[in-house]
């Protein structure tokens, strides 16, 4: 972390601070006590309050903030200030995480780069990843989660972004936020943040028309991502990013996936970087846990454990991708429900459910909006409760070769089961 003096910590009057043993400087600022050390800042946050004699012992300081968002903001402003860094930040209804993860490869290959671990994207995590920030770095790129008007502008105040990547814009957190069209106006204040000579950059026209009233800024630079310029040639990716083509091996061939890395190639040419050494980065690509990670099953299947959050957007693209890459072979889907989708929760459900009778052999619905993806037309449909209950019928639904997606919301707790079926295959 670029070092920041004791005084001017305890100049911020956040909250109960605690010198511990340092030579004047802070050189980390963090919440987990195990990793907190001589000349670092633990942070007691929620429960962490427990854990503050660990953090002594281990020679940090200590703050036990009176207002744990305000203080950590206040953290982030002051380490963000003594950067340079350009700042990147990513928004969207769905593949932030994914696309801040090919775009924080594609980076650190060339420059000192920061980047958010996992989905670290609310009033916490954003924070604490401007607070890595170190001396060299060049470029910083976070993840803005939204779940309601006004949190992506507060998200903004601290990380004073230079260029916005806005994923896609569809129905996401409505129970919340009312509409797309209220989605697209909560994203777009991402936009509106960036300084005169900043840049957007987003869905091709007509990919997402309720972020086209948001863009009319004179005063930034607008960039546009188009599916059409990204192919597949054999085992390799091949862009098109301006005027450029550009050919790449990837460490996955699923489309959305592929589009997402195409997203992050606009943003990185947009930060000046080279093109030409691109595909150092690509080959440095690691995702995030449950975002389409893929375990090959014996008897030539393979598991597919989509289960870190789903909307209809990505549950369609995910499902669309099971059929592409199943070939011949038997295709199992086991989909949970779609948290936070509002009063029309159940018209997303069933149009989902037309999905799945047109892409898969199999279907294993958990949870009971979930009832509503069985529709006609599917050879087999199971229901399951909750996963507990899902892992009893799995035995007997999986069969040698199967192409099996796990996708659901969070809240279903489905992130398992993909571990549950490999092991099952392991037994035929």
């Amino acid at each position: 972390m670029i070092p920041v003096a004791w005084e001017e910590i305890a100049g911020l009057a956040l909250g109960r601070l605690e010198r511990g043993d340092d030579d004047g400087r802070i050189t980390a600022i963090g919440a987990d006590s195990r990793t907190a050390t001589r000349g670092s800042l633990f942070v007691a946050l929620n429960t962490g309050v427990d854990y503050v004699g660990e953090a002594r012992l281990r020679g940090a300081a200590v703050l036990v903030p009176d207002h744990q968002h305000a203080a950590l903001a206040a953290l982030a402003r002051l380490v963000g200030s003594r950067s340079s860094s350009r700042v990147v930040a990513v928004v969207g209804s769905t593949g932030k995480t994914t696309t801040k993860d090919v775009l924080g490869a594609l980076c650190a290959a060339v420059v000192p780069t920061v980047f958010a671990h996992a989905s670290l994207n609310n009033e916490i995590g954003v924070p604490l990843t401007v607070c890595r920030l170190e001396p060299e770095t060049a470029v910083l790129i976070l993840e803005l989660g939204m779940r309601g008007p006004g949190q992506i502008a507060a998200l903004c105040e601290i990380a004073r972004p230079d260029l916005v990547l806005v994923t896609s814009i569809g129905p996401e957190h409505l129970e919340i936020v009312g509409t797309v069209e209220d989605v697209a106006r909560a994203n777009a204040e991402a936009i509106e943040a960036l300084p005169p000579g900043g840049i957007a950059v987003v869905p091709a026209a007509g990919r997402a028309p309720e972020l086209e009233p948001f863009l009319g800024r004179g005063d930034i630079d607008v960039r546009r991502v188009d599916p059409r310029d990204v192919r597949s040639d054999g085992g390799e990716a091949v862009f098109r990013v301006g005027e450029r083509e550009l050919r790449l091996r990837l460490p996955f061939v699923r489309r959305h996936l592929v589009e997402n890395t195409l997203a992050a190639l606009v943003a990185y040419d947009a930060l000046g970087l080279p093109l030409g050494r691109a595909q150092e980065g690509a080959s440095r690509i690691e995702l995030s846990p449950w975002r389409g990670e893929e375990t090959v099953l014996p008897g030539g299947g393979l598991v597919v454990n989509d289960a870190y959050n789903a909307n209809p957007t990505s549950m369609r693209a995910a499902l669309l991708d099971l059929a592409e890459r199943a070939g011949g072979r038997r295709r199992v889907a086991i989909l949970g429900e779609m948290a936070e989708l509002g009063e029309r929760s159940g018209d997303f459900h069933r149009e989902i459910g037309s999905v799945v009778a047109a892409t898969v052999d199999a279907l294993v619905a958990v949870g009971e909006r979930a009832r509503l993806y069985q529709e006609p037309g599917v050879g087999e449909m199971r229901f399951a409760a909750d996963p507990v209950a899902l892992e009893g019928l799995l035995p007997a639904l999986l069969r040698p070769g199967d192409v099996v997606l796990v996708k659901a919301s969070r809240a279903v707790g489905l992130e398992g089961i993909p571990e549950r079926v490999a092991k099952i295959a392991q037994t035929w």
